[in-house]
């Protein structure tokens, strides 16, 4: 890959600390930008003007946010889909995963369709036969269902074409980005086929797809885990330029934002969570901290995810 389609970011815009920081969602009507760390069961609420880092604490998992139609947050947490109240309170709407399951497998990451149906995709468990599966929950009918299940192993980031005829969906593990055809009018998945397959472009063994955001193009930017670096895909599944981030272990996940739609907002994980190596941390400081990384003049973000509508 030529030099000028490959960008180096070294520098963190804010040293968060997170030990599993994920789920980046931009809300442009407050110029904040919210994220979690699974692994500390917290929401945390960045000021993009200020600078300024609140969060709330939880007892459970929050594993992906979505934005409400009051402004407010939606959130799929490790059991469930629920409703952020603020001062840390849940309001559950749906826990979907069978509860002879729920004590080995968890809900990961998800977004809203154009509808406002929030679909999220649960993680294996090899050692007890348990499939990653896609969910949908409906607010309309609040009926939580099964979309496709699979088998997946660690279900990711997924979301929607510009022209919403399209879902993607990352299966981690196997490191394919698929693609489906999408009746947003029914909620209908149909024609699951490969998009990406990463390995077989040649990108480094033991990293993997994780989350994912879609540019003003159509274009997708996919986070490595394991990997220091997020790639974009062209809308034909192929590499066509990357953000390196040489103080990082696993990027996780990112998202546009700011003013202009062309900041995007990168979450990153510590080198030693998930059974990862402690050590690594040295050689990848900045491993848990927050990026942003300035593409003005060059990319801007899609309309890829919707609001909750509840």
């Amino acid at each position: 890959m030529s030099s000028n389609r490959v960008v180096v970011v070294s520098e963190p815009l804010l040293r968060t600390g997170c030990l599993l920081g994920e789920g980046p969602l931009y809300d442009a009507s407050t110029q904040t930008l919210h994220f979690v760390d699974i692994e500390s069961k917290r929401v945390l609420h960045l000021d993009t003007t200020s600078l300024e880092l609140t969060h709330e604490e939880f007892t459970e998992p929050i594993t992906c946010l979505a934005l409400r139609q009051d402004g407010r947050l939606a959130c799929a947490t490790a059991s469930g889909i629920a409703l952020l109240e603020g001062n840390s309170k849940l309001n559950y709407l749906c826990k979907p995963i069978p509860e002879p399951e729920q004590p080995y497998t968890r809900l990961n990451d998800g977004a809203c369709d154009s509808k406002g149906r929030f679909y999220v995709g649960s993680l294996y468990n090899k050692e007890r036969g348990i499939p990653g599966r896609l969910y949908c929950y409906n607010p309309d009918t609040g009926v939580c269902t099964v979309a496709d299940d699979g088998p997946f192993t660690d279900s990711n980031g997924l979301g929607w074409s510009l022209d919403d005829k399209t879902m993607y969906f990352t299966d981690s593990f196997t490191n394919i980005i698929y693609a489906y055809d999408y009746d947003a009018s029914r909620a209908m998945l149909s024609n699951r086929r490969v998009f990406v397959d990463a390995m077989a472009q040649g990108l480094p063994e033991g990293s993997f797809c994780d989350g994912l955001c879609i540019d003003s193009e159509g274009c997708l930017w996919s986070a490595r885990w394991g990997g220091s670096r997020i790639i974009r895909f062209d809308t034909e599944g192929q590499v066509d330029f990357e953000i390196y981030f040489p103080t990082v272990y696993s990027v996780t996940a990112c998202c546009f934002g700011g003013p202009n739609n062309d900041q995007l907002y990168v979450t990153t994980a510590h080198a030693g969570v998930l059974g990862g190596d402690p050590n690594l941390q040295f050689q990848y400081p900045d491993s848990g901290h927050l990026f942003v990384v300035d593409l003005a003049g060059r990319y801007q973000g899609g309309e890829w995810r919707h609001k909750f509508a509840l």
